[in-house]
Order: C-alpha cells, then structure tokens, then sequence
C-alpha cells in the first residue's frame, strides 16, 4: 500500500512539473549575425598613355635635321632610344641622324609600361651636278668665216652689183653683233682681184671694191670707224686655175679680223690701167 502511494506521488509531481515547464514562454531565437562586408578594393592606377610620337619630317636628306615630338600621360619614368635618353612628360627635340633611324618611346608607371616608335629615313643627296661645261666662244675669225660672206665684182669694175648688194646687207647685221661682242676689234675689208693685169693697176682696183663696200656697209648701219680697208690686189688669190669661173672667185671683197692682219697703206696706189685686168 505504502508502495502504491510512493509511486503515485513520484508521478503526480513529474506531472505537475511537465504541465508547469509547457506554460513557460518559448525563448526567442537570436537573430544571425550580419555578414562581415568584403573591404574596399583599392583602385588600380592608369597606365602610361602615349598620345603623340612623330618625327617630322618623315624623311629628310643626309645632313639635313628633323623634329621628334612626344606628349605622354600617366608615366613617371619616359625614355627615347636611341641616343636622347630620359625625357619629360612632353617636348620636342632636334635630330639629325646620318642614317635612317627608327627612334622607340618607353614610358612606365604605376600602371604598367607601354612604347611606341617613330621612323625617321634618311636618304643620301644627289650627287652634285658635273661642273658645268663653259661654252665654247667662237673666236673673231670664227664667226667671221661662218656668218659672213664675201661679195663678188665683175671684171674690171669696182661698182657693187645686185648679188654683192644682197650679201653686204645679210652681212651688216651679223657685222654688228661679231663687233658688239668684240667691242675692242677692228674689220678689216679686203679688196681682191683676179690674176690678170699689173699689180700696181690691181691694188688700185682692190681698193676701190674695200672702198664701195665700205661705203654701203655705212649707209646701213655697221660702224665706219671700225672697219678698215685693204687692197691686196691680185697677191692673195683663193683660186689658182686659169679659168673665167676661178678668176670670179678672185674678185671681191673679204672681211678678216683687224688684229690678225694688219692694214697696208694704200693712199698712194697707181692708177695706170693695164691692158687686162
């Protein structure tokens, strides 16, 4: 009996200590804690910009200078190869390479490294003209022989006909270019004549043809004081056959340079006519 009632009082307080632990509040649950934020990341600095590398001009000649101009951003450090060497941030500088050269900009900086090239050509010049060849100056019996022509007489006669006419004029005006470009020369007019007839009758004939022709290159324009006649008669003959066509190449007037022949004096020449001429 005793026994029954033990037990009986064991499950009576487990029960009273049940139904009083299910009135007690349930606690509240702790909210979780916030996640830890990650930590700011440091910004990462900008690398080095190039903004302008240029040789100007691109190409020159050998001893000839050109420009180099650079501007950077973002470098702490800047370096042009080959030769210049560090440099700052921008500039400009003067360069005159003997040969084509390709010219590299290295900049660095907390951002990293960068470059860029710039090419200069070089060229040789070209080789100096030959020296210059001086022309060749006729001299004054030159151009005599070659713009001047005689002027011929027919036998016996001293007067100018059409043909001599004709050539005296063509010769005036080379005449007076030969004596512009020989300002210090004289002509000399000779008067010629075939083979016939005495020499003294001949000098007296070649000085009247030195003197018509004299007198008509006057008229129309060629210097007088500068042109001097000469008879030298039948002396100097430029055809030697006994022919009427030789003894027309005789007669007539030449014109030679005055210091290469020195004038004869003829104010005193005979007049007597032979029986031929």
């Amino acid at each position: 009996m005793k026994r029954e009632r033990w037990l009986v009082w064991v499950i009576g307080i487990s029960l009273l200590t049940f139904v009083a632990g299910c009135r007690k509040k349930a606690p509240v649950a702790a909210a979780p804690p916030a996640p830890k934020s990650a930590p700011a990341e440091t910004a990462k600095p900008n690398p080095p910009v190039i903004t302008e590398f240029t040789a100007e001009p691109k190409a020159i000649e050998r001893g000839q200078s050109a420009l180099l101009h650079w501007q950077v951003k973002d470098a702490t450090q800047i370096e042009i190869t080959p030769e210049i060497g560090a440099v700052t941030d921008s500039g400009r500088r003067q360069i005159t390479p003997r040969d084509s050269t390709t010219y590299t900009l290295t900049a660095k900086g907390p951002g990293g490294n960068t470059s860029a090239g710039a090419t200069l050509t070089v060229t040789l010049p070209p080789p100096p003209p030959p020296p210059a060849t001086p022309p060749v100056i006729p001299t004054l019996t030159e151009r005599l022989n070659k713009e001047v022509s005689d002027a011929f007489f027919d036998y016996d006669r001293s007067s100018l006909r059409e043909d001599a006419r004709t050539a005296l004029t063509k010769d005036a005006a080379a005449l007076k270019l030969i004596l512009s470009d020989f300002p210090s020369t004289t002509l000399i007019i000779e008067g010629h004549c075939d083979e016939r007839g005495s020499a003294e009758y001949n000098l007296g004939l070649g000085d009247r043809r030195a003197s018509a022709a004299k007198d008509f290159l006057t008229q129309i324009g060629v210097p007088g004081d500068r042109l001097i006649k000469v008879s030298y008669g039948k002396e100097h003959p430029q055809c030697a056959e006994f022919t009427e066509t030789c003894w027309q190449k005789n007669r007539r007037i030449h014109l030679a340079p005055g210091e290469n022949q020195p004038p004869k004096a003829t104010s005193e020449l005979p007049m007597t006519r032979p029986e031929n001429r």
